[in-house]
């Protein structure tokens, strides 16, 4: 009985020590990058996951890199991913999207956005979706969108002026999501009987966290943020339904009209992860990008001199100085985009960029397994000092003379290929008209928070606070 117990512990074993084999020297028909997976099932979740405390590289990536090379493999929530933070694979991955690669997210990321969200559709539906967004953040569109933009700007700079100190990441990611909700679906934050942006608050505090849904937890914070926001969506949708409009006024208007016509494509559910992603993606990235321009234009007196001088010459050049911005002035503001371009360089807002190879590819030597994640590593690339001298000095003045009307191998703050985000033109838009209103009427000073605010990693640990005062002098 004993030996029978025996050979049944060594057989189970054998059966143990050879699935840990199989986890950690996974099969390929050629050669894998040099990496581990791993504990078995675990994988390197834990450390990637792991908070990034400084404005470098995030430790997961920068201890591999130095370790393995700019290509390794790691399993993250139990599935092999390859990362790359090599230019040219970058590239190579963004071209080849719909034929080598696709889109992909980890489970985790789909229940949060939706398993129906735009960035998990591909092909004809993705495009469907992507022309969709243009008719709201298209060039056209932005032109007549640019005066309301301004005006909610220079209201909240004149409101700002008069209090003590001002949490800049909170106030503008407020501005923006105003605005945005206006425009998307009508949504008044001072009229509106449910507070639509406390749910994302709630849903942003717990985006990037370990993936466990207990109650208490940040991820299920998360989760239930993101339940009550589509709730409160969904209601709306039912509302417009039940009384629709004679003429549309808002996006939401124009997404009904398309779930209504016989032989259209989009469902519901597609919709409204639509609408979720949108609200979302305009004002929580753009609100961070702002801030951090506020503090690096405070902390280089140089560059915010330059930046001022430029916007003042800018209304000096009007008939009427008290006019408004038009587009092609918008158009002319050369070192106001060198700031943008910097900003977003060491801003890295999107971490990491996912997809999954549909069949086996060869690249350096190397072998993507089809059905493999990568990993596309923007901060790797933005931070690298081969490329960028002193990568983590703000220094605007690097692209002077370069035109970026795109991704390229060394700039992805906005992804790449097809997948190029459609809101690019709107983030720039918002960016350079806030900072138009900011330095031609107001100087500013930092209260707290200007050693502790950290990129990558979205980490505001203390936020950053300023005192705003409105400039004496007026432009001659």
């Amino acid at each position: 009985m004993i030996s029978v117990g025996i050979c049944i512990g060594a057989f189970l074993l054998i059966i143990i020590i050879h699935w840990v084999y199989n986890w950690r020297n996974p099969r390929c028909n050629g050669k894998l990058p040099p990496g581990s997976m791993g504990w078995p099932l675990l994988g390197e979740t834990i450390q990637f996951f792991a908070p990034n405390t400084s404005s470098d590289i995030a430790p997961f990536v920068k201890d591999r890199m130095q370790r393995y090379g700019p290509i390794f493999r790691t399993s993250v929530v139990g599935r092999p991913v390859i990362v790359s933070t090599d230019p040219d694979l970058n590239y190579f991955i963004f071209q080849q999207e719909g034929q080598l690669f696709q889109s992909w997210y980890p489970d985790t990321f789909t229940e949060i956005f939706g398993r129906q969200n735009v960035g998990s559709l591909h092909g004809f539906m993705y495009k469907y979706l992507k022309n969709m967004v243009l008719n709201l953040f298209g060039p056209e569109s932005l032109k007549k969108m640019m005066p309301e933009v301004e005006e909610a700007a220079k209201n909240k700079l004149k409101r700002w002026s008069g209090q003590t100190s001002v949490e800049m990441k909170e106030a503008t990611a407020n501005m923006i999501f105003d605005l945005t909700a206006k425009k998307l679906i009508s949504y008044d934050s001072e009229n509106s009987s449910e507070n639509l942006r406390e749910s994302f608050v709630a849903f942003i505090q717990g985006l990037i966290s370990f993936p466990i849904d207990i109650p208490g937890t940040a991820y299920h914070k998360c989760l239930q943020g993101r339940k009550k926001a589509m709730k409160m969506l969904k209601t709306l949708l039912e509302e417009r339904r039940a009384k629709p409009r004679k003429e549309q006024s808002d996006f939401f208007d124009y997404v009904l009209e398309e779930l209504q016509r016989k032989d259209t494509i989009l469902t519901e559910a597609i919709a409204l992860d639509l609408m979720f992603v949108l609200l979302f993606a305009s004002f929580e990235t753009t609100s961070l990008a702002i801030t951090l321009a506020t503090k690096f234009l405070h902390d280089h007196p140089l560059a915010l001199k330059e930046l001022t001088e430029e916007h003042e010459a800018i209304i000096r050049r009007r008939e009427n100085p008290a006019s408004g911005l038009t587009w092609k002035e918008y158009k002319s503001m050369k070192f106001t985009f060198q700031v943008i371009n910097e900003t977003v360089r060491l801003a890295n807002i999107v971490p990491a960029i996912f997809r999954k190879a549909l069949r086996d590819v060869n690249f350096k030597g190397y072998t993507i397994p089809a059905g493999w994640a990568i990993m596309v590593c923007p901060p790797a690339v933005h931070l690298n000092p081969a490329k960028y001298q002193d990568p983590l000095e703000f220094n605007p003045w690097r692209w002077e003379g370069v035109e970026m009307n795109g991704a390229s191998r060394n700039f992805m703050a906005f992804g790449g290929g097809m997948r190029f985000c459609v809101g690019t033109d709107f983030t720039k838009v918002q960016m350079a008209v806030f900072l138009h209103s900011l330095v031609t009427k107001y100087r500013w000073e930092t209260i707290q928070g200007g050693d502790t605010l950290r990129t990558p990693g979205l980490q505001f640990p203390n936020g950053y606070h300023i005192r705003l005062s409105e400039k004496d002098e007026k432009i001659q």
